[in-house]
């Protein structure tokens, strides 16, 4: 794997040590790590995190039970 290029969401405050962290590969592959845990790499689809993103951009996965 080519050396990614790590990074933080902009709601990151500074010294924030828990943030989720994005980078893509050349091939368009979208790879996520938390940044406390840096060598764990969830690697998937770019239609797979669009569904995810837009998932917790409407908050279903802020109410317990649902």
């Amino acid at each position: 794997m080519s050396r990614l290029i790590w990074r933080k969401s902009s709601f990151s405050e500074g010294g924030a040590v828990n943030c989720v962290e994005v980078a893509t590969d050349p091939e368009g592959t979208p790879h996520l790590r938390e940044s406390d845990d840096p060598h764990t790499v969830i690697t998937t689809t770019p239609t797979a995190l669009r569904a995810l993103l837009r998932t917790i951009k409407t908050g279903a996965l802020d109410r317990p039970g649902h």
